[in-house]
């Protein structure tokens, strides 16, 4: 799972190095980057409610992930609206660690692995 863990920190990292694009316009991978967001969030309440002493390291992530690719309006708006999204649908779910909040939590890890190495590999300069 660390392993799972350091891929997605470093692919989350490579996103900036995507070509600049206009504010306004979506670009070809802004959905994956709001299922991305999404798993950010679920990450951020979940490896709290598990006891990983990880601090602010989710919302971090999303913060540079928010900095790398957006600066404001409809864009920003959609990918915090999937970042909180992915955190309030397990705060009404979880309020203790369970296996099943284990589980989700190691899917969440390779989802989101596997969604940054695919931008990455496709829009990367």
């Amino acid at each position: 799972m660390l392993k799972a863990l350091l891929i997605l920190m470093a692919v989350v990292l490579a996103i900036p190095a995507a070509p600049a694009r206009a504010q306004t316009g979506a670009a070809p991978f802004d959905g994956d980057l709001q299922r991305l967001s999404e798993i950010l969030g679920a990450l951020h309440y979940l490896r709290g409610l598990c006891g990983a002493k990880e601090g602010q390291r989710w919302r971090n992530e999303m913060q540079a992930l928010m900095e790398a690719e957006t600066s404001a309006g409809d864009r920003r708006a959609r990918i915090v609206a999937s970042f909180n999204r992915g955190y309030r649908s397990f705060q009404q779910t979880y309020r203790t660690c369970t296996p099943a909040a284990d589980v989700a939590i190691r899917r969440y890890l390779e989802e989101g692995s596997k969604i940054s190495r695919e931008i990455t590999a496709r829009y990367a300069n």
